[in-house]
């Protein structure tokens, strides 16, 4: 069955256009409170991001809600783990998180967890698909959901965080630059870091419902590099949005990324004798990242681009660490979805307990260039079935050997093809990935 409105991550557009409309949420939140609104103890978290359409459809998800009989606990701005937490330690029926993560403010998007914190099941997704085609009814008054603020809702995650990571730990000495993107982290991050007893420069914590992901964050990672420059700190660290994303700088103004933040993890997991299964990447995983792991002995699976498919592999094959380039980190030793904030410190652990910079321990790892280059098509195809691009995308892994990798595929939300191309020769690489891009062209006739 295809799903008519939920994606990989939840149902996400722009503000105003459908699905993300007022009366969508409204009759999403109805859906949503009668699948759950029978179960004991019926209440859900809802929490949102900073971005100004939050407002509006935090009260449209209430009056759904309320309608349908379902109690909410509403948390306010509240990163995206954060929310997975917090379902999972208060027993609540669900978390809602209103949120577009990366995107700029004029998206919104609304994804769900289930009660133990994780994504929602595809069949509770699908029983919500069925309510939205059914008009909407309310429950008799003496059954109305009621609603409340869940004032300690950041205090509980604060802590949560911190847990993380050993209290015998002494992160004193160490200055960061915490880049909040203006988003959900604006009013955590910051204390997480600093009462671990880290040094704290604040960037990015300002939001005014329209500066989200604006030019900051873990997306633009540019102004973080140049803050810790200016400050001489000994790393940045960068968020998304919803805080689910991570990137990091270190002393020397360099961007790491989330293959090598994994790494990094993958070895501290592995030194301390608490690496298990394998780490699940994606399609996009950088090839050095591949060969790093395997001279450490430990396994790469790859998984579809997407969080939920990382952590479909990561219960398959019992492993604990698995994300993206992006920065999407899951450690499902600490917790139950990606978290950015959680991933840093497990980074800053490794540093202080090596004694090593953050320069230093990405280094294990060398990233191969990788360029991607992207071709517009006048609808989808399939890359595979045709025998020309076939033909060249064999040639060119003939030519690079075990040393590179090549991948196209088709765009999940554009007409495009992606040609991705990487290996050790920078050079070599872009002209292979251009010359199959012209070969994509001339096949499809654009």
């Amino acid at each position: 069955m295809t799903k008519k409105y939920f994606g990989t991550d939840g149902i996400r557009g722009k503000v105003g256009e459908p699905p993300i409309t007022a009366d969508f949420l409204l009759k999403l939140g109805w859906a949503a409170g009668r699948v759950f609104a029978d179960k004991v103890d019926n209440f859900v978290l809802v929490g949102k991001d900073t971005r100004i359409s939050g407002y509006m459809f935090e009260s449209a998800l209430e009056a759904g809600l309320t309608a349908a009989g379902m109690g909410t606990h509403l948390l306010g701005p509240m990163p995206t783990p954060g929310i997975a937490y917090l379902t999972r330690t208060l027993r609540a029926q669900a978390g809602i998180v209103i949120s577009a993560s990366h995107n700029p403010y004029y998206d919104n998007g609304i994804k769900f967890f289930s009660k133990q914190g994780t994504k929602l099941p595809d069949e509770v997704e699908y029983e919500i698909e069925h309510y939205l085609d059914s008009p909407i009814t309310t429950v008799e008054s003496s059954k109305l959901g009621k609603a409340r603020r869940l004032s300690d809702a950041a205090g509980r995650y604060i802590e949560f965080c911190k847990a993380s990571v050993s209290s015998h730990l002494d992160f004193f000495g160490m200055k960061l630059v915490v880049d909040c993107a203006h988003g959900a982290t604006y009013h955590i991050a910051p204390h997480v870091f600093s009462e671990v007893g880290a040094e704290v420069i604040t960037i990015g914590a300002e939001p005014n419902g329209i500066n989200i992901n604006d030019k900051c964050g873990a997306t633009q990672p540019a102004l973080l590099a140049a803050a810790v420059l200016a400050h001489k700190a000994d790393l940045g660290i960068a968020l998304d949005g919803d805080g689910d994303r991570l990137i990091m700088v270190d002393h020397k103004g360099e961007i790491v990324d989330g293959d090598e933040l994994i790494y990094i993890i993958a070895k501290s997991r592995l030194d301390a004798k608490q690496m298990t299964g394998p780490v699940v990447g994606t399609l996009m995983t950088n090839l050095g990242m591949q060969h790093g792991l395997q001279k450490l002995g430990i396994d790469l699976i790859r998984a579809n681009v997407g969080d939920r498919y990382v952590m479909q592999l990561l219960e398959e094959h019992k492993g604990i660490l698995g994300g993206e380039n992006s920065g999407h980190i899951i450690c499902l030793d600490k917790t139950t979805t990606g978290d950015g904030i959680i991933a840093a410190l497990q980074v800053m652990s490794e540093i202080q307990g090596s004694g090593k910079n953050l320069h230093e321990l990405k280094s294990g790892m060398q990233k191969y260039p990788q360029i991607l280059v992207n071709v517009k098509t006048k609808s989808k195809i399939n890359p595979e079935a045709n025998d020309s691009i076939q033909s060249a995308v064999k040639a060119v892994e003939n030519k690079l050997g075990n040393t590179g990798r090549v991948l196209l595929r088709p765009s999940g939300t554009e007409p495009l093809i992606r040609v991705m191309v990487e290996g050790q020769d920078g050079v070599a690489v872009a002209n292979y990935a251009h010359d199959l891009a012209d070969t994509v062209k001339k096949a499809i006739g654009a």
